[in-house]
């Protein structure tokens, strides 16, 4: 029925929106700003110290990356995983509203696809962040899944000649795991080996594979994730998603690496609250909104 209130904002939707989204909270949704901060290599917000370090160096890698470099060749996202778009994320997610993917959400997506334009090849596996068996089934669907492919409808307008095959197939989590964001590192490293497997890997030997994602958070599925597919033959990976948490503004990063692939032994990571150095802030999934459908 018609008119009706915004889904996020609660305001009346003055404008006929199939995702119930009022003009101005779509407006919103905007993309991440002074890229020049981020990491080139993860899209991590380096801060004005590790920033003005790197640049000391000649370097545009955050610490990590550069100590312990991931598998995949550079990771983007469209937004800062905040207000707006964590909202529309959760009413994707939790409240099965998969029409806000095709009329917000998938825009943004193929901005930021079209980061990599120049740098990753133009034929593309695209392979969402699969998840476990039994929660899709009592979700029933995979939002990474139906985020790429209101990604890949906007990108096949804005450039056909590019030839992108999703394949929801490929990766496998063959076991649950349990929230991310409230491990350290070396705890989420743990947590997520042996939880991705390639099921069909001629599907991308020899190939670019494009990994998506909703959130990235710490980056450590999307670590996992790629580590996985270059072991099944894949020649590079790059990851998308909606969305990047980011540090506080203002704060610096000054968290002490986990060395994901060389041992860790004697690192520690800062657990303080907000405020404090090398605080994210991550999805609150306990404390979500909860929408009226």
């Amino acid at each position: 029925m018609f008119p009706t209130d915004c889904r996020v904002c609660g305001g009346p939707v003055v404008v006929f929106s199939k995702a119930q989204v009022c003009e101005a909270c779509a407006a919103r949704v905007g993309a991440q700003k002074d890229a020049a901060v981020l990491c080139s290599r993860c899209g991590d917000a380096m801060g004005m110290e590790s920033a003005r370090f790197a640049g000391a160096r000649g370097a545009s890698e955050c610490t990590m990356c550069r100590l312990a470099p991931p598998e995949f060749e550079r990771a983007v996202a469209f937004a800062v995983y905040d207000e707006e778009v964590r909202e529309m994320l959760h009413l994707l997610k939790f409240n099965g509203m998969r029409k806000i993917a095709d009329a917000v959400l998938g825009d943004g997506m193929a901005n930021a696809v079209l980061q990599l334009e120049g740098s990753a090849a133009t034929e593309l596996v695209v392979i969402p962040v699969p998840l476990f068996a039994v929660r899709q089934r009592s979700r029933g669907f995979n939002q990474s899944q139906v985020l790429a492919e209101a990604g890949l409808a906007r990108l096949r307008k804005l450039r056909p000649s590019w030839r992108l095959a999703l394949k929801a197939d490929v990766l496998h989590r063959v076991r649950d795991t349990n929230p991310l964001f409230a491990m350290n590192p070396r705890a989420r490293r743990k947590s997520l080996q042996g939880a991705f497997r390639v099921e069909n890997a001629d599907a991308i030997r020899g190939r670019e594979v494009l990994l998506v994602d909703d959130i990235m958070t710490t980056g450590a599925t999307a670590r996992e994730c790629s580590r996985v597919l270059m072991r099944a033959g894949a020649a590079k990976v790059w990851v998308v998603t909606m969305a990047r948490a980011q540090a506080e503004v203002g704060v610096a990063r000054m968290t002490e690496v986990a060395m994901w692939d060389m041992g860790g032994a004697g690192t520690r990571v800062s657990e303080a609250g907000p405020g404090a150095p090398g605080f994210v802030v991550a999805p609150d999934v306990e404390k979500r909104r909860t929408f009226l459908q």
